[in-house]
């Protein structure tokens, strides 16, 4: 990140206030890239070591298994140790994927705003509904972070808020933008809501929009609340996508 240029003395105070919030509308943007970068190193070494690590006692012990006596006692402490063995890995897994979604690195946005909304799913016992492309489309890594960040964004806020019984998650591509929307049927979104409780996690994600050259709105609707993500799909945000 190149330091932000001095503005001469005399510059009107409008163009200081514009100059000032370029510069830290672009601190932010690199500060939210340096802390996704270091989630995805953290939940890269939570897969090389620690998962790794309990893969290979999983199979140790299956093998240490095969040549005990086969009395009650030991087969039942054996199988505890498999059962809390299993439940480290599945816990570590879900360290993982909460720090960095890998399949939007292997396999594209698609799957994993599909396995995003499919734990969702399975976690709150919801119904929702998931439209994408027919075709996966790559995207640069800063713009499918945001697109994913939107979605958990929007589904703990209806998790937390909503009291909604159905989810609608559709990503749209008409080659000029890419626009992300979550819609809810729950109870509706307020000025008061957006202006106390969720304003962090929303203004985060505001200000990553406009680093990237889009935006993000949330607002009521007829039942219910929509948070919509819309991205250009050419190099509109400049240097942040070519950095990506």
């Amino acid at each position: 990140m190149t330091a932000p240029a001095v503005p001469p003395s005399d510059t009107p105070p409008d163009r200081l206030a514009a100059a000032r919030t370029d510069d830290l509308r672009e601190l932010l943007g690199h500060l939210t890239t340096s802390w996704d970068d270091d989630r995805r190193l953290l939940a890269r070494k939570l897969h090389d070591t620690i998962g790794s690590s309990m893969t290979a006692l999983t199979m140790h012990l299956h093998l240490l298994n095969a040549q005990l006596p086969k009395e009650q006692a030991l087969l039942d402490r054996t199988a505890q140790m498999k059962q809390l063995l299993q439940t480290l890995i599945t816990t570590n897994r879900e360290m993982q994927v909460a720090l960095w979604n890998d399949k939007l690195e292997f396999l594209g946005l698609r799957a994993a705003i599909s396995e995003a909304v499919d734990q969702f799913r399975e976690q709150h016992g919801l119904v929702t509904r998931v439209s994408l492309p027919e075709h996966d489309t790559s995207y640069p890594r800063l713009q499918g972070v945001a697109l994913l960040r939107c979605l958990e964004e929007g589904l703990r806020n209806i998790a937390a808020h909503a009291h909604a019984t159905e989810v609608d998650v559709i990503l749209d591509d008409d080659g000029d933008q890419v626009t992300l929307t979550v819609r809810d049927n729950g109870v509706g979104i307020d000025a008061s809501v957006l202006a106390a409780a969720d304003r962090h996690g929303l203004r985060a994600l505001r200000e990553r929009a406009a680093y990237l050259g889009g935006r993000l709105t949330a607002a009521p609707a007829p039942h219910g609340t929509v948070l919509t993500l819309t991205l250009p799909r050419d190099d509109a945000a400049g240097g942040a996508l070519s950095a990506a």
